[in-house]
């Protein structure tokens, strides 16, 4: 291999090595107008990872997300994450129609924390329930389900 070669060759991999990922859109607003499926899943996936060093010494948790269940053709996605002495909670569903109202608890180591109803919006036909939920010491378990009209079942846990 040549010289030229080998210079192209690492310059192409350096290239590609600090290229920043894609954005992802909340919602499913990263689709194209083509795309005939709501969410494409581009950000669900199991985020969990270890505990983390803050510049100042101080050790946080990482964010936990996973992605639900359902029992029909929509998606589901759980995220949590420590802040400012709490827990942010987030449970979204895409149903991919607008106006559905759904029926949404989350728990906290079996202990209800939120129970409402939650209305699919546009334009992408889902809804997101966004809560500070206490932190006590140790390790929580989250749970999320939501029930449309129609009766379809999403369910996510995690623990943090």
């Amino acid at each position: 291999m040549s010289r030229t070669t080998r210079t192209a060759a690492a310059l192409t991999i350096l290239a590609t090595a600090l290229t920043p990922a894609a954005a992802l859109a909340k919602h499913g607003a990263d689709d194209g107008p083509a795309h005939d499926r709501g969410d494409d899943k581009g950000g669900l996936r199991d985020d969990r990872t270890s505990d983390a060093t803050t510049s100042k010494g101080k050790t946080r948790k990482a964010r936990v997300r996973v992605t639900g269940s359902c029992d029909g053709d929509s998606t589901a996605k759980l995220k949590a994450k420590p802040d400012d002495g709490r827990l942010e909670v987030e449970f979204e569903v895409d149903e991919n129609r607008v106006g559905s109202a759904w029926a949404v608890t989350i728990t906290r180591n079996d202990d209800t924390v939120v129970r409402r109803t939650a209305t699919t919006r546009a334009p992408s036909g889902s809804f997101s329930v966004e809560r500070k939920i206490a932190n006590p010491a140790g390790t929580d378990r989250i749970s999320a389900r939501a029930v449309s009209p129609s009766g379809e079942v999403c369910t996510a846990s995690l623990s943090i």
